[in-house]
């Protein structure tokens, strides 16, 4: 995983909500951006705040042991 408060100018990235995101109070959103190399995550209730970039492995094992 590459931890950083700004994966670099994440400004021009095409971000979407998670399919994931939701619950009860419409505000526990999670959103990302997928660029070659990198995928970016952020909360979207903080879109200026904190942000993480993980790279493609660490993604995949990351979702792969999400729980339906």
């Amino acid at each position: 995983m590459i931890r950083e408060t700004t994966a670099g100018n994440t400004s021009e990235l095409a971000w979407f909500k998670s399919s994931y995101s939701g619950g009860t109070d419409g505000n526990s959103c999670v959103e990302i951006a997928v660029t070659p190399s990198v995928i970016h995550v952020r909360d979207s209730k903080h879109q200026t705040g904190p942000q993480l970039a993980l790279t493609q492995d660490t993604w995949t094992a990351f979702v792969s042991t999400v729980r339906h």
